[in-house]
């Protein structure tokens, strides 16, 4: 059996909306030629997508990013545990691999 044949899980989602938004979400429908669930369906996973992706991005002002940077090459790493003394070295060791390569 191909992945074709085998049937997708579907789950049931209701929402009552405004009229105003109901007919901006079809006309886009219609403009992308696509059926309104199948808009609204592709427009909402999107969104999620981008919102889990962007709440596993740490951000940091550019003073934190130097901070960052300095603790992480620091040559003095006797007060850290063994295990962030390792995962420091290596990356260390990609970081100046990845800057052979470039």
């Amino acid at each position: 059996m191909t992945d074709q044949s085998v049937p997708t899980r579907t789950a049931r989602l209701e929402a009552r909306l405004p009229e105003e938004v109901h007919a901006l979400l079809k006309r886009a429908a219609e403009l992308q030629g696509r059926t309104l669930t199948d808009f609204v369906v592709a427009a909402a996973h999107e969104a999620a997508v981008r919102t889990i992706e962007s709440d596993a991005v740490v951000r940091l002002s550019a003073a934190d990013q130097i901070r960052f940077a300095e603790a992480v090459f620091a040559d003095d790493v006797s007060a850290d545990p063994p295990a962030v003394k390792d995962a420091l070295k290596r990356a260390k060791k990609r970081h100046a691999s990845l800057i052979e390569t470039a």
